[in-house]
Order: structure tokens, then C-alpha cells, then sequence
């Protein structure tokens, strides 16, 4: 059995993309960073007047990268701007720079490159104006002013909670405070909230505390009035409280469980409950109910709670609560993975504008990006370089330092190519793909995206990478960095720090495959892989939890064949990490484009149940491979199955009184493209191979097509297939389906809809 998910030759195209204008190839050196300032000046042009932003480098060297941003006075509209990327919201106009004037040299200006606009009505200039945040006429920002008297609200034996009128607000709204002990902060809210808790004190020692205020931008204001507390003298309470009763929960979603107990009694008081999941304290509270959040879909969690008193006496542990968060879908619900294929913009020109021409973007819960790369020499996330891959599938080094930026975020799409029908400029920093996944997410914001990691040809370096506690840590950080924090490398003008934040709501792991030598040719593989992979997703869960806010997917291409299972995958492990397992459910048979896999006999790819008359020496199915996850205690609400949205084909196939199932062939069929024998998109296939009848094995439930006698034969996945599959779904329970890969479906959305119908 090989896999659908692959990389595929294509130089000519690359080569195509990369013929760009020289100045976008060109990247602007690295600059230190310095403050600027922005002069405005106006023109009177009768019907219509123009301003103009000056930008003033006064530093001893040069400033890469500037924003301006600004309030236009009552009345005035702005109808055109030049020299810059302009976005007006209202009344305020942002503007960046443009790729040829985003430098200002040491002591320059960006003359006669300056930002300008085109207004009606009164000629004035605007206000609030701002330089890379700071004021365009280079004056100090006015920070907040003090907060009020700060009084004791709470007092333990380790703890000081206080409580303060809040700061007036200079230029910026206040966005924290800090809780200081002389010069030394104890305590920062993380918001402007006015209340905090100083921990860590010592008993029966009296502490003199103060408060100040620190606006959006950083700036701090002065210290407030300072306030002198006490913490309690444990001596004085040997007596704990009783244990917290009836811990019962009050509701679930797929990252939190709420949580309610009955009061626990205390002879002085009690001042705190705190939450444990597992033997990890999850959360204080003072009152009798909480929310723990952060947590991972369709997992069981324990929880118990302790009460605290003044003197900090520790209550008994209520009694054990064991509770289940729900699943990415949702209650009655089923989730519809599919995958977006990064070289799919240039030979079968599928941009992400048909996921939402087709209307499968409207039935998606999910779409996986393929694929990012690993670096082969320091081993981590590959990113801003474009390499073709080579065109023999059989070069161990197919993939070696492979990607496509260019693709990614650099290549400029068409309004006719955008989600939005908007051109990319050519100069933003994020373009291609993953601008327009940007632009589709904003149209569907329930639609997740996550970036899938290795595919076919670029799993050779996984188990290098995840060979030590270093090295898994160091690959993890520099994926969460480029495709989370969407800190992408430089590249033709595209690119830099943040510039792809917000694309991508998770990670997908598609080692292929660990442990085992069945994977690309070259492929590094070792024995120790399925321990290092186990550990591998958990220091991905654990980084990914890390970042704080909504939770990230964690999900990963999981084998349908027993022997990789074997080799690679400990299913009583890899799920504490992973929300998702997309599980191989096609590419059981097939000839290969090169003719190395099984050239000389047909067979069904994607059976969803094995077959009778099935003459091969081992026999894959889709239930076969479900029931094994099942069987090893995974969560079916973790799993989804995989449809093909492709068929694969032999050619010179005999007819036996069979239409051609499980005969004689010679090799390949001809393919949708000329590297890709033996493969065609549903849609190529049902409109592009003449003379096709289209049967169906209804004990298998799998459907082909044949020529007749001599001729070619394909499987695939067709609506009567993936409607019984639908049903198959369900009635396991399973979370899903999962989909290779969305431009083999019909321009109308045929096997989508078909398949949305069936899980509704």
C-alpha cells in the first residue's frame, strides 16, 4: 500500500513563477531599528487637494519598514493614495510602505517617494498622526497617571490580595498594572483589571506595596500610594477546612469543562478553592464554581478540588470527578477534513478561491495546507526557500531542501485568483495562498486551517528531528514560530516577522512512515521512531498549549496497514496528544506513475469493507483499518476516515466476466498530467477517459469503471461510494472524513455536497 499524499515534479512550473521583476527579487539589507518622524504638507488643486507624509530618518543609520497611521479632520475623503498600502477604516487611514521605499536611509527622508493621498473637502491636516507608533512630530508619549490608594481585600499566610482605583489613561489606554515591593514587581495583571494577588510571601511578615499603571504601548506611569499589609500567622489556625462536596460538572466544550461543588466549612474561613486536573493544580478560585479551560477535544479528565483557609490550611480532596470534553464537530455533528494541495495552483490551476467557488468552503470544518518541508541540515520547519522537487519519484533525494515559498506567501495572485476578487499589489508581505487562506477564513470564520507537515516526499528527515529531547524541541519551537506566530523568513519582498499570524489554526503531522522502510526511497528510519514519535506529539501539545488563547489542532495522517501501526504508531500513547487522527483509507492497490507498485493486477484503493473474490496475499480495507484503532481504546470521535477524491488506473486490462476487477494488466493507465500515470482526478476521470461504465461492488462498497476488454480500468470513490461511507461514519460513531485532496472534485462540488448530504 502507498500513499496518495505526495509531492510532485514540477520545475517548469516553478521556473514559470520565479520570473519576477528584479527589484522583487532583490531583499533590503537589515537595518537597526530607530525612530522616525512623518512632516505633513497639503497642495490646494482645486476641485480636490492632496496631502503629503514626509518620513524623516534622524538616526546615524538607516530604518527598514514604517506605518503611518492617522485620523482625517470632519468632512475630508480620501479617494486615491500613492506610494504606500493604504487601508481606511472610517475616519482613520493606516498606511505601509511600499517595497521601493520602505528604507530611509541614515539622516534621509522617502522623498520623492513620499506617501500621498487624494482628498475633498476641507484642506487640514490630519490628526493623531503616528510614525511606527510613536508621534509623528517625534514628542514623548503622555503615559497614565497614577492609581489610587490600594486596600488589602484578602489576607493568607503566603498571599496579599489587593484592590486600587483605576489610573486615568495618557495617550494609550491602560492595559496592566504592576504590584511592586520597593523597586521590585511581585505581581502584574494581565489585563486593566484593578484587583490583583501578590503569592510567595512569607507568614507573619508585614510588606509595604504599591501600584502603577502601564498603558497598551508599554509606557508606565508614576507609583501610586503606597499601602502596608500584614499576611496571617499560620500559629493562629492549626484547623483545616472540610473537603469541598457533590463536585459535579455544569458543562463541556471541546477545550473546557465547568465545574460546581457544594461549600466547604472552615472554623475561621474559608478564603480559596483550588482545582487540580490529574495531580496538576489547574486553577484558584474564591467562589464554588470554575471553568478549566485549555484542554483537549474528545479527552477524559479527572478533577478534584481543596479547600484553603486564611492560615493556609488545606482542605481533605473532594471526592474524584471524571469528565470527557466534546470534539472538534460538536454534538451530532460530523467533521469534514480536507486537503489543499500547494502545487495545485499550477498545473491543475486550483486556487483557494474554488474552495469557495466549488462551495466546499461552506461544508469544510477544516482544511490542511500540503506540505511544509523540514530543513536537512538543522532540522527544523523549512520555510522561504523555492526548490522543485526532482522529477524521478524513485531519487532518494526528491525532496531534500524542497518548498515553495513563492506559492506559500510571494507569488502575487489576480483578482480573478483572489477569494476576495482583490489583487494582490506584489508588494504586501503576505501573498499566494496563504494571503488568500487569510481572505477565505475572514468569509468563513468557523473554517480551521491547519499547515500539514512531510507528505510523501518530504518525511525523510521526521526521524532525525525527533530523535532526542533537543532536537524534537528545537523542531517544535521553529514550526510554532513559522506557521503559528507566523514569523516567516524574508522572501521577494514577502514575508517577516508576523506576517502569517492568524493563518493557521494548528498543526498536522504526516510522517509517513515512522519505523518503517515502506516510505519514500531514502527515507531515515530507525526502531526507536515509534517511542520518539510518541514523544514528538506530545512536545508538540505541549508547546502548542503553551502559546495560551484557542486551542491549536494538533492532528496527524495516521496508516491504515497494521504493519506500520506496528512499527510506528502506539495508539494507547499518540492520542493523549492528538484532537485527530486522519486515517489512510485508500491507495490499497495501484500501479504507481513509475510502475514499481502493482503493474500487473487491478484492485480496489479505497474498499470500505474487504472483498470475497479479493485474490492479493494481504487484504486492506478501510473498516479493517478503523477497527484496529477501536480496538487499541482510541476515541472514535478522534477519528476520521479517508476519501479519495482521485481514482487510480491500470491499463490493457483483461475483462475475466468481471469488468476487469481483480485482472491482468500492463501497467498504468495514462494519467491527469503527464508525471502523474495511473492517477486522475474524479473529475478528470469522469469527463477525460472516453467509454467508461461505472460499476459498483456492493460487498466491498467500492466503486470502478471500465473501457471494456483490453482496455483501462479505475477505482475511485464516486457518490454512491461516499454516500455509504457517510453512513458508515455514523454509525461507528467516528468523528469524520477526510479528504485527498479537493481539486479532484467536480468545479460544482459534486462529491462535497455528496458527502456533507450524507453526514448531515
Amino acid at each position: 500500500m502507498r500513499d496518495r499524499h505526495r509531492h510532485r515534479a514540477r520545475a517548469a512550473a516553478l521556473l514559470a513563477a520565479l520570473v519576477l521583476p528584479l527589484a522583487l527579487l532583490v531583499a533590503a539589507p537589515a537595518h537597526a531599528a530607530g525612530r522616525l518622524t512623518a512632516a505633513f504638507a497639503s497642495a490646494d488643486n482645486g476641485s480636490w487637494w492632496k496631502g503629503t507624509y514626509v518620513v524623516h530618518n534622524d538616526n546615524a543609520a538607516a530604518v527598514t519598514g514604517w506605518t503611518l497611521e492617522f485620523d482625517l479632520p470632519a468632512g475630508v475623503t480620501v479617494s486615491n493614495t500613492y506610494n504606500g498600502t493604504a487601508t481606511v477604516t472610517g475616519s482613520h487611514l493606516k498606511a505601509v510602505n511600499a517595497y521601493y521605499n520602505g528604507t530611509v536611509n541614515a539622516h534621509g527622508t522617502t522623498e520623492p517617494y513620499s506617501f500621498w493621498f487624494v482628498a475633498t473637502g476641507p484642506i487640514g491636516a490630519p490628526l493623531n498622526c503616528r510614525i511606527n507608533g510613536d508621534k509623528c512630530d517625534g514628542s514623548a508619549d503622555v503615559p497614565p497617571g497614577a492609581p489610587g490608594a490600594p486596600k488589602l481585600t484578602t489576607a493568607t499566610a503566603h498571599t496579599l490580595a489587593l484592590s486600587w482605583p483605576a489610573a486615568a489613561p495618557g495617550d494609550f489606554p491602560v492595559a496592566s498594572y504592576d504590584v511592586l515591593s520597593g523597586s521590585t514587581v511581585l505581581a502584574s495583571t494581565t489585563a486593566a483589571a484593578t484587583t490583583a494577588t501578590v503569592t510567595g510571601l512569607t507568614p507573619a511578615t508585614a510588606y509595604t506595596l504599591t501600584v502603577r499603571a502601564r498603558d497598551s504601548r508599554g509606557n508606565t506611569g508614576p507609583i501610586g500610594p503606597a499601602l502596608t499589609a500584614r499576611t496571617v500567622d499560620p500559629a493562629g489556625d492549626p484547623t483545616p477546612p472540610t473537603a469541598p462536596g457533590h463536585l459535579r460538572s455544569t458543562g463541556v466544550t471541546s477545550a473546557s469543562v465547568s465545574l460546581a461543588w457544594d461549600a466547604a466549612s472552615d472554623n475561621v474561613g474559608v478564603v480559596a478553592y483550588d482545582v487540580y486536573q490529574g495531580g496538576t493544580l489547574a486553577q484558584t478560585v474564591t467562589g464554588t464554581s470554575a471553568t478549566v479551560s485549555g484542554l483537549s477535544p474528545a479527552t477524559a479528565y479527572s478533577f478534584t478540588v481543596k479547600a484553603r483557609d486564611a492560615a493556609d490550611n488545606t482542605s481533605p480532596a473532594s471526592d474524584p470527578l471524571a469528565v470527557s470534553t466534546g470534539d472538534i464537530a460538536g454534538q451530532g455533528r460530523y467533521a469534514k477534513v480536507g486537503y489543499f494541495a500547494q502545487w495545485g495552483i499550477y498545473g491543475r490551476q486550483y486556487f483557494v478561491k474554488n474552495l469557495d467557488t466549488s462551495g466546499s468552503a461552506a461544508k469544510l470544518d477544516v482544511v490542511n495546507y500540503a506540505f511544509e518541508n523540514i530543513d536537512p541540515v538543522n532540522l527544523t520547519c523549512l520555510a522561504g526557500v523555492t526548490k522543485g522537487t526532482t522529477a524521478d519519484p524513485e531519487d532518494p533525494d526528491q525532496g531534500t531542501g524542497a518548498g515553495d515559498a513563492d506559492a506559500d506567501y510571494a507569488r502575487p495572485m489576480s483578482a480573478a485568483q483572489s477569494v476576495d476578487g482583490v489583487a494582490d499589489d506584489g508588494w504586501g508581505a503576505l501573498r499566494g495562498n496563504f494571503n488568500q487562506l487569510r481572505k477565505l477564513k475572514a468569509k468563513y470564520p468557523n473554517l480551521k486551517v491547519v499547515v500539514s507537515l512531510g507528505g510523501w516526499t518530504y518525511s525523510k528527515y521526521f526521524s532525525d528531528a525527533a530523535a532526542t529531547d533537543a532536537s524534537r524541541k528545537k523542531l517544535v519551537s521553529s514550526c510554532i514560530d513559522t506557521w503559528i506566530k507566523g514569523n516567516l523568513p524574508s522572501y521577494s519582498g514577502a514575508g517577516g516577522p508576523g506576517s502569517a499570524a492568524g493563518v493557521f489554526d494548528g498543526i498536522d503531522i504526516d510522517w509517513e512512515w515512522p519505523g518503517s522502510p515502506d516510505g519514500h526511497p531514502g527515507n531515515h528510519y530507525s526502531a526507536a521512531d515509534k517511542g520518539n514519535l510518541t514523544l514528538l506529539l506530545a512536545e508538540f501539545r505541549r508547546q502548542l498549549d503553551a502559546l495560551g488563547g484557542p486551542h491549536r489542532l494538533l492532528t496527524a495522517f495516521t496508516p491504515a496497514d497494521q504493519n506500520k501501526i506496528n512499527a510506528g504508531w502506539d495508539l494507547s500513547q499518540v492520542f493523549t496528544s492528538l484532537d485527530v487522527g486522519n486515517i489512510q483509507g485508500y491507495d490499497f492497490h495501484g500501479a504507481g506513475s513509475d510502475n514499481s507498485w502493482e503493474p500487473n493486477r487491478t484492485g480496489h484503493q479505497a474498499n470500505l469493507y474487504a472483498s470475497s473474490t479479493d485474490p492479493y496475499g494481504f487484504h486492506f480495507s478501510t473498516d479493517a483499518a478503523v477497527q484496529l484503532y477501536l480496538a487499541a481504546g482510541v476515541n472514535p470521535r478522534k477519528l476520521t476516515i479517508g476519501i479519495p477524491f482521485y481514482g487510480r488506473g491500470w491499463q490493457t486490462v483483461t475483462d475475466g466476466g468481471v469488468h476487469g476487477l481483480w485482472q491482468s494488466a500492463n501497467g498504468a493507465a495514462p494519467g491527469q498530467f503527464q508525471e502523474e500515470a495511473g492517477t486522475r482526478g474524479y473529475n478528470n476521470l469522469i469527463t477525460g477517459v472516453p467509454g467508461l461504465t461505472v460499476y459498483h461492488d456492493t460487498q466491498a462498497v467500492a466503486s470502478y469503471a471500465y473501457t471494456g476488454a483490453g482496455g483501462q480500468w479505475w477505482t475511485f470513490d464516486d457518490p454512491w461510494s461516499i454516500t455509504q461511507k457517510a453512513a458508515y461514519v455514523k454509525a461507528e460513531g467516528l468523528l469524520g472524513t477526510m479528504i485527498w485532496e479537493m481539486s479532484g472534485d467536480t468545479p460544482t462540488g459534486t462529491l462535497i455536497s455528496t458527502l456533507d448530504s450524507g453526514l448531515k
